[in-house]
């Protein structure tokens, strides 16, 4: 145990450094089984096995998809729709950024994709309108992290793979913390402006001219919308696995690209696949050396390890829980979502199935956390590139996002960890997991 501590002294003293995550995690992997006399020969193929597994082929497809769907213009069409329900009244614009996150994370499981995509277009439209620009800057940070819980998720689906559970389970246990944590943002956006009296609105029209709005950008956006319900209903279904769902979303995203939304074409479909392939080769690295260094752990019994220290500190499960809430929350600041998801699956599901706790209901508790860390400082990496895309120093939206975070994501992460049936409700019944 002394030694992984060490080792991940080390690895986090890297990251804090700015060296990339795969190199750092890299390092780890080298220098943690050499320190405790492991034969690297035999760890190495146990990561390339792992990494290039039929079920992971879902990740690369799946980025893929996204990408496609981003180029083709598809924010536009979600942005257009929301706005058509909720854009006339005051704070309404702030609802549209935080429900298109949501829908684009739905289609690219990308809290980045989101950013980019929507934050480029959001902050400044917001701005105009009279939002404070920390406010705007916070708001698309803090509602980028939804799209690690609206399916499908991909570090979702790498904690399924490491931990060996149901991919389509653990997309699903996720939807409800989601969609509650969207409709808690939206709600502290309407609070948080109801004295800003610079907040210009769009004239309100009548009750059949908005109808009409709503339909004609609905009816635009509708095969946008159509993607999640496609992958999710072949994967439910039992049609497909969510690899093969993945490649159908490829499939389909292509022609709506080119002759539904006509924002693809041969030249952005060339840059959307070689984005795609360098997003999917840098995450896979890193997947490479955590699962090599995961290995690594299992051989030394580190879980088993943690897992007994925590039952001598507690043997209240929720006092344990709230222990691994810190812990999940300390790697969601250093880390990414990826390569958190994997270290939560080897380091503490021993320790949650110890407990009787419902490993489904900790990747629900995992997917929820490690949004609350990727956008909580020091790191904070998707709070960072909000303010890249608006160009703020992170003084004048750090506190906007405190406040976002601690009335909001903070108690879903209560929620979600001591009610279990915000999380196991979907997949109990739609697909009879015990």
């Amino acid at each position: 145990m002394v030694t992984f501590l060490l080792v991940m002294l080390i690895v986090v003293a890297l990251l804090l450094i700015e060296i990339p995550v795969a190199f750092a995690f890299g390092i780890g992997a080298l220098l943690f089984p050499a320190l405790t006399g492991n034969n690297i020969s035999f760890l190495v193929p146990h990561g390339f096995n792992t990494a290039s597994g039929f079920a992971l082929l879902a990740l690369p497809l799946f980025v893929l998809a996204g990408t496609l769907m981003a180029v083709g213009g598809i924010s536009e069409r979600l942005l257009d729709f929301v706005s058509a329900i909720v854009g006339r009244i005051k704070g309404g614009l702030g609802a549209v950024t935080v429900v298109t996150c949501a829908l684009f994370g739905a289609i690219s499981g990308s809290s980045s994709a989101a950013i980019a995509a929507i934050g480029q277009i959001m902050i400044p439209r917001m701005v105009k309108e009279g939002y404070p620009e920390g406010h705007a800057t916070a708001l698309v940070a803090c509602s980028s992290v939804l799209a690690l819980l609206i399916p499908p998720s991909i570090p979702m689906i790498v904690f399924s793979i490491t931990g060996g559970l149901s991919v389509g389970a653990a997309f699903l246990s996720t939807i409800i913390p989601g969609i509650l944590l969207a409709v808690v943002y939206c709600g502290l956006n309407f609070w948080f402006l109801r004295n800003n009296d610079s907040i210009t609105v769009a004239p309100r029209v009548g009750l059949a001219e908005a109808g009409r709005e709503v339909m004609q950008s609905g009816y635009r956006a509708s095969f946008a919308l159509l993607m999640p319900l496609l992958i999710l209903g072949v994967i439910y279904s039992g049609i497909a696995t969510p690899t093969e769902a993945a490649a159908i979303a490829v499939i389909y995203a292509i022609p709506v690209g080119f002759y539904i939304y006509k924002g693809l074409t041969l030249n952005s479909l060339g840059s959307a696949t070689v984005r795609a392939v360098v997003t999917t080769g840098s995450i896979l690295a890193v997947l490479f050396f955590l699962f090599i260094m995961s290995r690594a752990m299992i051989m030394e019994q580190i879980p088993k390890q943690l897992a007994d220290f925590l039952l001598q500190v507690s043997d209240n499960k929720y006092v344990i829980l709230l222990l691994i809430n810190v812990l999940l929350l300390f790697i969601g600041m250093i880390v990414d979502d990826i390569s958190g998801s994997v270290l939560a699956a080897v380091i503490f599901l021993p320790v949650i199935n110890q407990l009787g706790i419902h490993p489904i209901h900790f990747a629900a508790i995992v997917g929820v956390n490690l949004g609350l860390g990727n956008v909580s400082p020091p790191c904070a990496p998707m709070l960072y590139m909000a303010g890249g895309v608006s160009k703020l120093s992170l003084d004048k939206y750090i506190t906007p996002t405190l406040k976002f975070l601690v009335f909001g994501h903070l108690p879903m992460v209560f929620l979600v960890t001591f009610i279990p049936e915000l999380s196991l409700f979907l997949p109990q019944w739609l697909m009879g997991i015990e």
